[in-house]
């Protein structure tokens, strides 16, 4: 039972990056899917989240109207589509199956590294 994110890389301002949560060992779509940074020196934050009610999805005021949370089930995976990327959006991005930052009992993926540099 894990979740894999992927998809980070270098872009520059005003680019764009997908990233992706593969699940597996469970149905994605039973569970609430959170998207959370941490950038250097900080701390972790919530970027958005889905619930698994087909409610609406929360963002963070940081990236309303930029970011883009979505799913597939038949893929099993959840995705985050950044655009307008900025500098503030560096940071090691984590998908987990809450949408509390601090949940360790919950189901994170292991980080993917979005740098915004030009």
């Amino acid at each position: 039972v894990q979740l894999q994110a992927s998809g980070g890389g270098l872009v520059q301002p005003g680019g764009s990056l997908r990233l992706s949560c593969v699940a597996s060992g469970f149905r994605i779509n039973t569970y609430a899917i959170g998207w959370f940074r941490q950038a250097a020196g900080k701390e972790r934050e919530a970027v958005s989240c889905m619930s698994n009610m087909r409610t609406s999805t929360y963002y963070a005021d940081s990236v309303k109207g930029r970011f883009t949370a979505s799913r597939d089930s038949d893929k099993n995976t959840a995705y985050l589509q950044m655009n307008s990327l900025k500098p503030d959006d560096t940071a090691v991005y984590y998908c987990a199956t809450t949408c509390e930052v601090d949940a360790p009992h919950d189901i994170w993926g292991q980080g993917t590294l979005v740098t915004v540099s030009s």
